[in-house]
């Protein structure tokens, strides 16, 4: 009965092990790659292939799937100081974003492609930041971003890794050069207050004057077109007036031609005219020297009104 129990427990214990031997085979043999991810199978340590995402079998005990991860993976880089080509010491930190384009190539071109770009992105900022002065590593991350890229990339394509981008997270200056830095822009900024006041003034200034000019050539042309309506009008009232003692002096012609008058009618005239001038406020009156006659008329006149006998 002994024999019996001993015989059956053994039984028990190698039907279990031959389980336990079946699942782990099993096991072995059926592997599932996540979306995002390939399966890098090794057959006894050596590359044999790269499986994409699904289902994959490989042969028990001589195969070894190993998975890769195949997005793009950003990976944050510590604190470092590095030192600016004026030598000023600055705190830089950098994340890297990293993406295996090769599975083949990250697994057995290097020994841990982490560890490996890790120490590859200190070393490319150290170089990089090395070459600019401390405003130029403070205003020009952009560039130090491509720079860096540029040197790593260099040496990762060989990995069969990409780096997608470089963003540098801080750079900071020491505490004192902090200080010189603030009290710096204040200064520019006051600067630059100045100049915008200055400017401003200038501009109102020159404004102003545009003004004035403009105000005072407009004043001169109207002053120069009243002066010109003026003398337009006085050259139109002359030459009206003009006309006018044309005409009376035509009409006057044309009366005394139709007349006909005789040389006593003419005298009388003269006379008539003298008497005008006489009545006049001027001290003196120039008679003409054909005018001398008139005394002449003047008697011969009075002759004929005293031969009129009186009533």
């Amino acid at each position: 009965m002994i024999a019996l129990s001993t015989l059956s427990i053994g039984g028990i214990v190698a039907g279990v092990l031959v389980l336990v031997i079946v699942f782990a085979t099993l096991r072995s043999m059926v592997n599932i790659v996540q979306q995002g991810e390939v399966g890098v199978v090794k057959r006894l340590g050596e590359y044999r292939e790269t499986h994409e995402p699904g289902l994959v079998l490989i042969a028990p005990f001589i195969d070894s799937l190993q998975h890769v991860d195949m997005r793009e993976i950003p990976v944050p880089g510590d604190r470092q100081e590095v030192i600016t080509k004026d030598n000023v010491v600055v705190t830089v930190n950098a994340t890297i974003f990293t993406q295996i384009v090769d599975a083949k190539q990250a697994l057995f071109s290097v020994s841990s492609f982490n560890v490996a770009i890790d120490a590859l992105a200190r070393t490319a900022l150290r170089s990089v930041i090395g070459t600019l002065s401390l405003d130029e590593s403070l205003s020009e991350r952009e560039r130090i971003n491509t720079d860096v890229q540029s040197q790593m990339e260099a040496v990762t394509d060989k990995w069969g890794i990409r780096i997608a981008r470089i963003e540098i997270m801080e750079i900071t200056p020491p505490p004192k050069i902090l200080e010189a830095l603030a009290l710096q822009k204040q200064a520019d900024q006051e600067k630059r207050a100045k100049i915008l006041r200055s400017e401003g003034e200038q501009q109102s200034a020159i404004n102003i004057a545009d003004g004035d000019a403009k105000a005072a050539i407009r004043a001169a042309e109207g002053e120069r077109e009243a002066a010109i309506l003026r003398a337009e009008g006085n050259r139109q009232a002359f030459i009206l007036e003009a006309e006018g003692r044309s005409q009376a002096i035509t009409s006057v012609y044309s009366a005394i031609t139709e007349a006909n008058p005789d040389p006593s009618l003419i005298a009388i005239l003269q006379l008539d005219t003298l008497s005008k001038f006489a009545d006049s406020a001027n001290t003196k009156v120039v008679v003409p020297y054909e005018s001398a006659a008139l005394l002449g008329a003047a008697q011969a006149i009075r002759t004929v009104l005293d031969a009129v006998p009186s009533e």
